[in-house]
């Protein structure tokens, strides 16, 4: 029996109230996102259900979108959740960041700024930290990857050229384009942002994969430094 102002635990919940249970009889559509969750996580901890602990990752990091860009060690810090429960959240996330990414259609062609610009948009201009990222291009101007560079702090983000054109070498890029978004929202270049673009532009004339183009995200804009002669 249990008492009032006792926890239930999941298996001692309503079979129409576990999640696992109500995914297999109404489908995942008809789960809330803490139920998602749950179910990832598999076990509660000794102090909270596994609901509880869903609830309490997403009232720790606000949305999905901030989650999906958490740490492992980040999620490991929340009582109750431990490496091996960050794990799987972290890989769940980016397998749904991968799928996000593959449309099924043809690649896209970039044929202006604003084209690239607006491939990246949405999912850069609310990140809290910079992203350096680079859309690779083969000799049609079509994206044949979108690659993750590095990630940096609110203000800055360090890349080196041996980061950068691995993976262009590697699948054969013709060129490629620089993507980095700023998280205060403001896209105007700084000087690091200058120097940056000019160093890893001489590095892609040696090697022989120029660089069109460095898109900085904004708030919902962006600057181009090819458009602004920057490039």
């Amino acid at each position: 029996m249990v008492l009032p102002g006792d926890r239930l635990t999941i298996k001692e919940l309503p079979a129409d109230m576990r999640p696992r249970e109500r995914l297999l009889q109404e489908g995942a559509g008809t789960l809330s996102e803490i139920e998602l969750l749950a179910i990832l996580l598999g076990t509660g901890s000794h102090e909270k259900t596994v609901l509880e602990l869903a609830s309490l990752i997403l009232a720790r990091f606000k949305s999905l979108r901030l989650l999906v860009d958490a740490t492992v060690e980040e999620l490991s810090e929340i009582k109750g959740v431990g490496l091996a429960k960050a794990s799987q959240v972290k890989a769940a996330l980016e397998l749904a960041k991968r799928l996000s990414r593959f449309t099924g259609q043809p690649r896209p062609v970039i044929k202006s700024p604003g084209d690239a610009a607006g491939l990246v948009m949405e999912e850069m201009r609310h990140l809290d930290r910079e992203h350096f990222r680079a859309l690779l291009l083969n000799t049609r101007n079509q994206v044949i990857a979108d690659d993750e560079v590095s990630i940096g702090t609110l203000n800055t983000s360090s890349v080196h050229p041996r980061e950068l054109f691995r993976n262009a070498i590697k699948k054969s890029a013709a060129s490629l384009i620089l993507v980095h978004n700023h998280p205060s929202g403001d896209d105007t270049p700084s000087k690091e942002d200058l120097d940056v673009t000019r160093r890893l532009s001489e590095a892609g004339r040696i090697i022989g994969i120029e660089v069109l183009d460095h898109i900085i995200i904004g708030d919902n804009k962006f600057t181009s430094f090819k458009a602004e002669g920057l490039i």
